[in-house]
C-alpha cells in the first residue's frame, strides 16, 4: 500500500534553499552581511575615524563657546586659539546681550516672546495631531484613507509655497469676487501672536498626524474592543486607553516641535509683524551684529544664550524621546 503523505526526506528543509524562499525570513546571507558591517563599524579604525568626526564637528561650536567669553578687541583682532596662550575671560558680553540696551542685545525681553510662541504652538499640535491619529486610526467613516493619504501629501508641499497665501488670508480675509466670506484678522499688539500660532499650528500638523496616526494604529485592537464593551465612547477610550499609551511618542513629537518653532526664524519674521514687541529671539539673534555686521562678536554670546532652553529641553525629555522613536518598531 503506497503512502499518501509526504516523505519524510521532503520535510525538513536544506538549509540556504527552501528556508530562503519563506517570506519573512532573513536568509543566512543577509545575515552573513550585516555580521560583517557590524564588525567592520565596532573595530579600532572606525572607532577613531568615528572620534575624528567629533572632534571636527565639534571643534567650531567649542570655539565659538570661547570667544563668547573674550574681550570684544580680542575677538574682532585675534583667533579663538591665541585664548589659551594669554587667558583673559569677561562676562561684559552675556550682560550686553541680555540685559544691555535695545542697540546691544536686551534679549531676556526676547526670550519671552519665543516662550509665548513655542509652547502654544507645540501644545496645539499635540492636541490637533492625537485626535486626528485616534480618528484616521479607529474611527470608521467614509473617505478616511483619502483623508489621511491628503495629510500625508501635505508633507511635500514647501512652507514657502503658502506663506504668501497665508499672510494675504490675516491681512486681507477671504473673499470671492465682491463677497467677504472671512474678514481681515487685523490684530495688533500682543494680539499677534495669534498669526504665528496659527502658521505654526498649520505647518506642523501634517508630520504630526503622520507620526501620531503610525504609532496609534499600532496599538492592539483588543484593548478597544473590551473597552467598547464595557460601553466607553470614542472620548473616554482616547483619554483613558489611548492617550496613556501614546504618551512616549507625544513627548517625541513635542521635543520635535518645540524645536522646530524654537529656532525658526523665517515665520516669526513674517507673522509677528516685525514689531520688537512680539518678535522672538530668533529675530532679534538675527539683528545682532549690527547693519554694517561691526558688532558681530554679540553674535557669540547670543548664540550660546539661545541653545540653552532647547538643551534643557532635550536633555531632560531624551529617555521619553528615545522611547518615542523605538515605539512601535517592534510588533508583538
Amino acid at each position: 500500500m503506497s503512502k499518501t503523505g509526504p516523505r519524510p526526506e521532503a520535510e525538513a528543509a536544506e538549509p540556504g534553499t527552501a528556508a530562503e524562499s519563506i517570506p519573512g525570513r532573513s536568509a543566512p546571507a543577509d545575515r552573513g552581511a550585516a555580521a560583517r558591517v557590524r564588525r567592520r563599524l565596532t573595530t579600532g579604525t572606525a572607532s577613531l575615524v568615528a572620534l575624528v568626526i567629533a572632534v571636527v564637528w565639534t571643534l567650531p561650536t567649542a570655539g565659538l563657546f570661547i570667544s563668547s567669553f573674550r574681550p570684544a578687541e580680542q575677538i574682532r583682532t585675534t583667533g579663538w586659539w591665541t585664548f589659551f596662550g594669554s587667558p583673559e575671560v569677561t562676562l561684559d558680553n552675556y550682560r550686553d546681550v541680555l540685559f544691555g540696551s535695545a542697540n546691544d542685545g536686551r534679549l531676556a525681553s526676547h526670550f519671552v516672546n519665543s516662550f509665548v510662541i513655542t509652547l502654544p504652538s507645540t501644545v496645539f499640535v499635540l492636541g490637533i495631531a492625537a485626535l486626528a491619529a485616534y480618528a484616521l486610526a479607529w474611527i470608521d467613516f467614509r473617505g478616511r484613507d483619502w483623508v489621511f493619504l491628503g495629510i500625508f501629501a501635505l508633507q511635500i508641499v514647501p512652507l514657502q509655497m503658502s506663506l504668501v497665501p497665508l499672510l494675504r488670508f490675516f491681512s486681507q480675509g477671504v473673499s470671492i469676487g465682491e463677497v467677504q466670506l472671512l474678514p481681515a484678522w487685523e490684530l495688533t499688539g500682543a494680539m499677534a501672536f495669534t498669526n504665528v500660532w496659527v502658521a505654526h499650528t498649520i505647518f506642523g500638523l501634517p508630520l504630526g498626524i503622520f507620526l501620531m496616526h503610525n504609532f496609534i494604529s499600532q496599538l492592539p485592537k483588543s484593548l478597544f474592543e473590551a473597552a467598547r464593551v464595557d460601553g466607553a465612547g470614542h472620548g473616554t477610550i482616547f483619554r483613558k486607553v489611548a492617550l496613556p499609551l501614546i504618551a512616549p511618542a507625544l513627548v517625541s513629537l513635542g521635543i520635535f516641535q518645540f524645536l522646530w518653532v524654537w529656532n525658526d526664524l523665517l515665520v516669526a519674521l513674517i507673522f509677528a509683524g516685525g514689531d520688537t514687541a512680539t518678535a522672538p529671539l530668533t529675530v532679534r539673534l538675527a539683528e545682532l551684529a549690527g547693519t554694517r555686521g561691526e558688532a558681530w562678536h554679540r553674535l557669540t554670546a547670543g548664540a550660546f544664550v539661545s541653545i540653552i532652553v532647547p538643551l534643557l529641553v532635550f536633555f531632560l525629555l531624551q529617555r521619553y524621546f528615545v522611547r518615542g522613536l523605538l515605539a512601535g518598531s517592534v510588533k508583538g
